[in-house]
């Protein structure tokens, strides 16, 4: 079936080698390893499981639209290594999800420990592209047409990518925590698909922010969604960064924070576990 949908519960639609039966059934994510956790609010036990769909005029452009698609392979966490200062051979390395700082919420830490203790640490926030409207019937077509659900009673109605809310979002919320990791000498990574990016070049005020400098706290990875034969492959394209006062420009804005470094280096290290050890 040709479907907008590009990936579903961590893979391609178009790919005819899948158990979609087996995959809808357990609602299973990869990139979790666990049941996907994407649910719908009126019937919240039963997962979406929506990775990525196709968008525009042009059915090549493919959005990302879980968060959880950029976990793909452990890549950008690899992806951080150099950002970490002080880690050395030897060091363990954990990935630790949700951290609390001052600003909110960090998605993960990519976490350097040496004996025990933490040692450096740098942030990771993903961010996927909002939606418009309801992918709903478009999957339950799609299941429809390998004879997995009856439910298509409703019409595939209008959807769309909410660029705007998405893209100040994201910056406004990045004004609120990288002023944090800036006071700690520290790097936050902003994990983003090349499409949002190029989209905060145009509406915003990005003249500032150029390639990545390594001492810079405010660090942008951008990611392409390739097609690989049957499969997608995140490919890292290119890395900007800034500090906390050119975000603030973005936004026109002004920076403020102040956070001991005991605060985050505490959370980190009641997380720490044998489940949170990156295995690579």
């Amino acid at each position: 079936m040709n479907t907008p949908l590009v990936e579903l519960f961590t893979h391609p639609t178009q790919d005819n080698e899948v158990d979609w039966d087996n995959l809808v059934n357990s609602q299973y994510c990869a990139y979790l390893d666990r049941k996907c956790i994407k649910v719908r609010k009126s019937q919240p036990e039963i997962s979406i499981g929506t990775c990525s769909i196709k968008h525009g005029s042009q059915t090549t452009r493919t959005a990302i639209i879980c968060p959880h698609r950029f976990l793909e392979r452990g890549q950008i966490f690899l992806d951080c290594l150099h950002l970490l200062t002080f880690h050395e051979p030897g060091n363990e390395l954990h990935r630790v999800a949700e951290i609390e700082i001052p600003g909110g919420s960090v998605d993960y830490f990519l976490v350097s420990v040496q004996a025990g203790k933490v040692v450096d640490f740098v942030g990771i926030e993903l961010q996927a592209l909002d939606t418009t409207g309801t992918l709903w019937p478009l999957r339950q077509q799609f299941l429809a047409s390998l004879g997995l659900s009856s439910d298509v009673s409703n019409a595939a109605r209008p959807y769309g990518l909410n660029w705007k809310m998405t893209a100040k979002t994201t910056l406004v919320q990045l004004h609120h925590k990288v002023a944090t990791f800036e006071n700690l000498g520290k790097r936050l990574v902003l994990v983003l698909q090349n499409e949002l990016i190029e989209y905060m070049q145009r509406e915003f005020n990005f003249g500032h922010i150029q390639t990545a400098k390594r001492g810079d706290p405010m660090q942008f990875h951008v990611y392409n969604l390739q097609s690989v034969e049957t499969r997608y492959r995140l490919q890292l394209t290119s890395r900007l960064s800034t500090d906390a006062n050119g975000i603030a420009a973005s936004l026109g804005l002004q920076t403020n924070a102040n956070v001991e470094l005991e605060v985050i280096l505490a959370s980190l290290q009641n997380k720490l576990s044998s489940r949170t050890l990156l295995k690579i």
